[in-house]
């Protein structure tokens, strides 16, 4: 009594279970015809059955614990760029704080973090992938800003993050204190 079970996972495959168990056949001319590709996994995986765990390998008695079944829905874009700059520790903070180290601000153009959630996107990497996307188009310039003096101001556009061409530098007149 009193216990209390929350799995969670990615649960990859479950998705294709669901598809084939409720793709329904239409005949005729008021038939509904869909692509199966038109769904996308995460209004497949809100049609989730206990069957379709037990198919997917769970066990029928672990399963019987299980009470409530609740899906997530994908990241969309406009998800990616609030995780990039909104919560405490969001990464933009986290490379902001690193420049300032060097005395150097850090600004990011509204297309920068769109590009980098569109990219995140596109490879299917989700919240996970930003860190490394963010990490590829500021490798160099991390290096090269702290021997570079008079640096004040670094602005990431989306041509940085997409072809990794240098950033908008501006320069101060005085030198920076180390």
């Amino acid at each position: 009594t009193n216990i209390l079970f929350i799995c969670g996972g990615a649960f990859a495959g479950l998705e294709k279970l669901i598809s084939a168990r409720s793709e329904g056949s239409g005949i005729g001319f008021a038939a509904v015809v869909k692509d199966p590709k038109d769904r996308r996994v995460g209004d497949l995986l809100k049609d989730v059955q206990p069957e379709d765990l037990v198919k997917f390998g769970l066990i029928p008695e672990f399963i019987g614990r299980l009470p409530v079944l609740a899906t997530l829905n994908d990241l969309n874009e406009d998800d990616l760029v609030t995780i990039l700059t909104e919560p405490k520790n969001a990464l933009i903070k986290q490379y902001q704080k690193l420049f300032e180290m060097d005395g150097v601000r850090l600004k990011f153009t509204r297309g920068a973090l769109y590009k980098v959630a569109q990219m995140a996107h596109t490879h299917k990497s989700g919240a996970r992938g930003l860190r490394a996307i963010l990490e590829s188009a500021l490798l160099d310039i991390m290096y090269e800003t702290p021997s570079q003096p008079n640096i004040s101001e670094v602005i990431i556009n989306e041509d940085v993050v997409e072809k990794h061409v240098a950033p908008m530098v501006t320069y101060s007149k005085e030198a920076k204190s180390a």
